[in-house]
Formats: C-alpha cells, structure tokens, sequence
C-alpha cells in the first residue's frame, strides 16, 4: 500500500506518533488510508451541509476497512462573487483546488480518494486533481438545492437564484417593485445544496455520473434527500472496492467517457462552462479531445430536458423523472456502453434497469425539444479557436442575428449601460479583455445578461465576449470567444459600430471586416498591460492558456 511509507518500519516511528495524535491505532497498521477531500464552507450555500456528507462517507469507509482521515479544499460561491472584483477568482480557484488535492494526498500517502464537492470550479478542480493523481477514487456530492417556492395569490411559482439576477432587471425596467425584489430574495434560495437549475454546478455534477466517476444518482438527488447520505455511505463503501480491484480514476476517464458526458450534456443543454472543464480534465487525464468534436456530438444527440434557465423544470424534477441514468438510457445508441464506472459495472449495465417516469422532463428521443443538442462551438473570423453558446437558451428569433457591435472593455462598462438604458434593440454587445489572462480569471457574465433578460431584451441583443457565462445564462449570449483579447484576438480589433454577424445552426461567428482591416486595427493596439500585478491573479495571468484548451495552466 502507498501509506506503507509512512506507517512501516523503524524509521516510520515518528510518522506513527503523529498518526496516533490523530486516532490512528497500531492496530490499524494493515488498513489503507483513504483522503475524504471535502470542499466544506460556511459561506457557500452548496457547502454547508457537507460535514454531514463526509460523516456518512468516513462511516463507508470504516465499515470496508479503511481509515478515513478529512481535509478540506477551497470553495468560492460563484453566486456571491458575481459582478464585482471577487469573480476574477472564481476560475483560478479550479487550478488551486487541483493543486492543493495533489499536495495532500502526496503529502500523506492516501491509498485512495473519496472527492466530496458541490459547486461551480470545485467540481472540475476535483476531477483534474483525480486524474492527475491516479489513486483509486470516487466522487459523491452535496447534491442540488430544492427549488424555492412563493404563494402570489394562491398560485405556487418556483424560484432559483436566476429568478433574482433576471428580478434586477425587472426592477431597472420599472416592471417590478423593489418590495417584490425583497420576497425573491427570501424565498428563492430555501436552503443547502448547489443552485436548483440545470447551472454549472449541476451541470458538472451530472457530468461526473455520466463519466463514470459517481454513482447512480450524484448529480440529481436533493441535498436535503435521505438517499444523499445513503449515497454517501455507499460511495465510502464503494472506494475500498475499487481500491481492492486497483480500480483507478484513468482506467474510466478517457476518450470514450469524455464522449458520454457530452452526448448527456447536449441532452440536457447543460452549462456552457461545462465545455471549458471537461476540456481541461480531457488535458489532466492525457486525451486528445478537439473543440471541434463538441459540433460533432451536439449534431447528433437530440435535446430531451429543458430545465431552468432554459425550461420551467429544476435538477429535483429531473431526479423525480428517472435520473442521468434514464437519460443515458434514452441516449444508449449514442453512448460508449462498455465504459467503466466506479460503481465496477459498465455503462450498459449501470442503465439497464432505468427508466422514465415523467415524459415531459425526460423527453424521449423520438419527441425530443430539438434533434440537435443545447450547445454550440462557433467558429469565424471573430473566433478562430471557437466560442460556446449554450444554443438550447436563445430565442428562435435570435440564433441568427446581424446587427451594429457595443463595445466594452470590462463587464462594469457594459452593466452600467444596460442600465442605464443606452443598449438599443438589434445591437451585439462586446465586453472584452475579461478572458483567462485580460480579465484575468475570465469572470461570468451573469448579470449584463440577466438584465437584458429581466428588461425583456434577450430576444433583441446579444452579448459576446472573451469572458464566461453563468450556467443561469438565457439568451444570445456567446462566450469563450478564442483568442481573446488580451492575446490579440479578433474582439481587440473590434469598434463600434462594427457589424457583427451570428449563424448559431451554421456555427459561425464573424465580423464583417477584411481580413487587411483586422491586422491593421490589431498593429495599432499597444501591447496589453495586466490589471493585476501582485499575488495568485498575477501568477495565474502569466500561467493560464486559452479558453479553447480549457484555460488550463501552461508547461
């Protein structure tokens, strides 16, 4: 076993004084011991009940004979650090996360992992720290929060935290008081677990059964659900199977699983920022996976779920439905069923036994939303290395769109304006210089597009931009736009005025300007001077690479 080298012999004896300060026995000696690596925080509502999660987890453990000992992660509230300076680092964080797994469980000589995230970057920072790695592990989360509920009038109306940014512009509009604003913020968030819709968190949660690398209900059952714990247990229970079968995290993600969990994730029209993470853990576990593979996916996987912000319907509607696993089931002849999953059965034996309970949650394939997946990769002339649109999310009146750029050079100008009323209907607007390294950590954009939304203009403007997009994004919003900015993409070159061309179905995205005018207008920019210049961003800056990789970290 890896811990040999700290619990065995004479030289070791300092190494077990310590170990027995902690809990350890000598008669333990013979027991592997297993890293429960919890992202626990008081301040992220998807956090706060995870001590209860590693409690279960640590009592699987136990009762397969390991020794579990806790440590914890980082976690940044993307919902909290939005629209102001807090969100440079919320993508950072991933990188730090991974790192910070890889320097505890080396540091210590952990046999095997249980992962226990819940939000946003956790998620993906966890599963590149897993493949990274290569120790026997496995992922349970906290699970999704319950959609809130307010009574208008004896009619019942579901709330998620998207209804409050989209509430913002209602308020800007004068379409609603801020008295009214005040109740969504009481009733829409009721309580643990990560954001209600089919957001990024969730999205990633899903994606993690999909890969393989939770079992059978990870991205959907409730937080506040007994069958979470129950999990929990199982998932503690189940590392020490996979350890015992040296089970390891790059034997189930590869090429094969990366395909799943984008055939599920078009299935779903999951969150944008899910093609930036399963990027990057293609990059971590080694596999060759190009952008343009997505296209290829998305055109032949039908769209079976629209659950918020693209549908009425929230991830407790989908669990209540039949799950990722009756989602997988309906997509089996898209899938690689012999890929492995934690659970030591392979894909078609995990779906077998699945169904749909609710038709209209989980479509079948042959009455599918769309015959083409929720997202998009655009390429052009304004993208080169492509850009991500969550497409199940746009107006059909908007997934073609021409009309005169707005150009911002930070998502503060761009908020002010919407705002302030100066956007006008059929304009694109462009907030640039927010990628990995201009922003730098290439912050979401949640709040320009919820007040588009909130003022009723998401079918008359699109956003583009080198930066994000929450998973709670609606409308003709465009991100990830490759090369950014900073590095002298095309969106440097761009004025307003500009016109700006959009072709969702044709995956295109273009300005209409020669080929000439671009490079002139890009040799007149001085060279790009970073906006932060001490500490981790600054680092980060010097480190990250394009949003088309993954933003991963060079070298």
């Amino acid at each position: 076993m890896k811990s040999d080298t700290v619990k065995r012999g004479i030289e070791r004896a300092p190494h077990r004084a310590l170990l027995h300060a902690v809990g350890w026995r000598r008669a333990d000696i013979d027991k592997p011991l297993i890293g429960v690596i919890n992202s626990f925080s008081e301040i992220v509502p998807g956090h706060i009940h995870l001590p209860d999660i590693a409690e279960a987890v640590k009592a699987g453990v136990c009762s397969g004979g390991g020794v579990p000992f806790e440590v914890n992660t980082i976690a940044v509230c993307d919902g909290i650090a939005m629209n102001h300076p807090g969100m440079k680092y919320s993508l950072p964080s991933r990188e730090l996360i991974a790192d910070s797994v890889e320097i505890v469980a080396e540091a210590h000589a952990f046999d095997a992992l249980v992962f226990i995230p819940n939000c946003d970057k956790i998620i993906p920072g966890m599963l590149m720290a897993a493949v990274r790695l290569n120790l026997p592990a496995i992922f349970i989360s906290g699970g999704p929060m319950l959609a809130g509920r307010l009574d208008n009038n004896g009619k019942v109306e579901k709330l998620d935290l998207s209804s409050v940014f989209e509430a913002v512009g209602k308020v800007a509009a004068g379409k609603m008081n801020q008295e009214e604003l005040e109740q969504l913020e009481e009733f829409a968030c009721p309580g643990c677990g990560s954001c209600s819709g089919m957001f990024t968190a969730n999205t990633m949660n899903c994606l993690t059964e999909a890969l393989g690398m939770g079992l059978v209900g990870n991205g959907t059952i409730p937080a506040v659900d007994a069958r979470r714990i129950q999990l929990a247990k199982k998932a503690g229970q189940q590392v020490m199977e996979l350890l015992a079968n040296d089970i390891r995290p790059r034997d189930i993600v590869n090429r094969d699983s990366i395909h799943n969990a984008f055939v599920v994730d078009m299935a779903l029209g999951g969150s944008t920022n899910s093609v930036l993470h399963l990027m990057a853990v293609a990059h971590e576990a080694g596999v060759d996976f190009p952008l343009s593979m997505v296209n290829q996916i998305s055109q032949r996987t039908p769209h079976l779920s629209k659950l918020r912000p693209t549908g009425d319907y929230h991830i407790e509607d989908l669990d209540r439905a039949g799950g990722i696993a009756a989602v997988m089931k309906q997509l089996k002849e898209l899938l690689n069923l012999d890929s492995k999953t934690v659970s030591g059965k392979s894909v078609a034996e995990v779906i077998v036994d699945s169904r749909i309970r609710d038709k209209e949650v989980i479509r079948p394939v042959t009455n599918a939303h769309s015959p083409t997946g929720g997202i998009a990769i655009l390429f052009g002339n304004l993208a080169p290395e492509g850009a991500v649109v969550k497409k199940a999310a746009v107006a059909p009146e908007m997934m073609v769109h021409r009309g005169a750029a707005r150009v911002f050079d930070s998502e503060e100008e761009a908020t002010s304006a919407i705002m302030g009323g100066s956007v006008k209907p059929g304009e694109v607007v462009v907030i640039r210089y927010e990628g990995p390294k201009g922003g730098p950590g290439m912050r979401e954009m949640l709040t320009p597009t919820a007040l588009l939304s909130g003022m009723g203009m998401d079918k008359e403007v699109a956003l583009i931009t080198d930066g994000r997009f929450s998973g709670a994004t609606r409308g003709a919003a465009i991100g990830h736009v490759s090369p950014e900015a900073a590095s002298r993409g095309p969106i440097a070159a761009l004025r307003n005025g500009d016109i700006i061309k959009i072709d969702i179905p044709n995956y295109r995205l273009d300005v209409e300007l020669s080929d000439k005018e671009r490079a002139e207008r890009l040799a007149q920019l001085a060279e790009f001077e970073p906006k932060v210049k001490t500490g981790y961003l600054k680092r980060y800056a010097e480190k990250v690479t394009s949003a088309s990789t993954g933003a991963v970290f060079s070298g």
